[in-house]
């Protein structure tokens, strides 16, 4: 018996539910866990809610640990972040403009450790990284974290794309003509032309270099240098929920509530980047779709 075409939109429909609720109720709980205090994260509904004195109480703790750790975790994130995507993008836009627009000896062998580089695991490149970091002894420092972060083979593949696909080559040939050199085409035409792919790379580095926590964990030795990921890491390791029966437990540490504050304020920055950035994403994601 064969299953109508609405019976099977059902069926999908119901699929794609369980995945949303997979996916998004460990956030919800997240976010109401924040409402609570510890005592009640063990004895309520886990999908119960609290209340705001709780949420208040959970902030102060928070950003008050260890004489404010947490800003100075959330500054070390944007310094390596912003830092890695402004070198990734000095670094990527001209190199994809280069192997999509310029014939060059060992261009192919070029965009082929491209893609090689850009399919390996960043885990695999942490050891040759911190020993090279350490033989001009730059660990421990933030150029340690930086100049990794703006090593990004994925924007320079795109880069390639566009430039490959998008942009007329009529239109250089044209700009040689009036006049231009090399540099002045690609800084008066391509560029311009180039803003949506700009911006993809810019988001794609930016998410990667602040949810990147092997590298700053290797790099990285003092507490003042951490980056928010592996301070929640620290956070966990300082987290004991609270035992009625030894009231001094947990008295310096923080709670399970903090923690899933720390969870959201770590995240927040990368969905406030996305909110507002989404519409130049489609655009990024859809030049080269078609050509007119």
């Amino acid at each position: 018996m064969k299953l109508s075409h609405f019976t099977w939109r059902i069926v999908g429909l119901i699929v794609l539910l369980g995945f949303t609720a997979f996916f998004f109720v460990p956030v919800i709980w997240v976010l109401l866990a924040t409402t609570k205090t510890d005592v009640q994260l063990t004895s309520s509904g886990p999908f119960s809610l609290g209340t705001l004195s709780h949420f208040v109480h959970a902030w102060k703790a928070l950003f008050g640990f260890q004489s404010d750790a947490m800003v100075g975790w959330l500054e070390n994130s944007a310094i390596y972040s912003f830092g890695g995507v402004a070198i990734a993008i000095i670094a990527a836009i001209p190199a994809g403009y280069g192997l999509a627009l310029t014939q060059f000896i060992g261009r192919r062998t070029l965009l082929a450790i491209t893609l090689v580089t850009m399919i390996m695991p960043a885990t695999a490149l942490v050891l040759p990284l911190f020993l090279e970091m350490n033989s001009v002894n730059l660990t421990d420092t933030p150029w340690a974290v930086i100049l990794p972060f703006s090593f990004f083979p994925f924007g320079v593949y795109l880069c390639y794309i566009f430039f490959s696909s998008t942009i007329p080559k009529d239109l250089l040939s044209a700009a040689r003509v009036d006049g231009c050199n090399e540099w002045g085409v690609f800084r008066y035409v391509a560029l311009p032309l180039a803003r949506p792919v700009v911006a993809l790379v810019a988001f794609f580095a930016f998410v990667a270099d602040w949810n990147n926590y092997y590298l700053p964990f290797v790099m990285i030795a003092s507490n003042s240098k951490l980056p928010v990921q592996v301070g929640l890491e620290y956070l966990i390791s300082s987290t004991e929920a609270f035992n009625p029966g030894n009231p001094g437990t947990g008295a310096q540490l923080v709670q399970r509530p903090e923690l899933a504050l720390a969870i959201l304020v770590a995240i927040a920055p990368v969905a406030i980047v996305f909110m507002f950035a989404q519409r130049t994403l489609v655009k990024g994601m859809l030049a080269g779709a078609t050509k007119e």
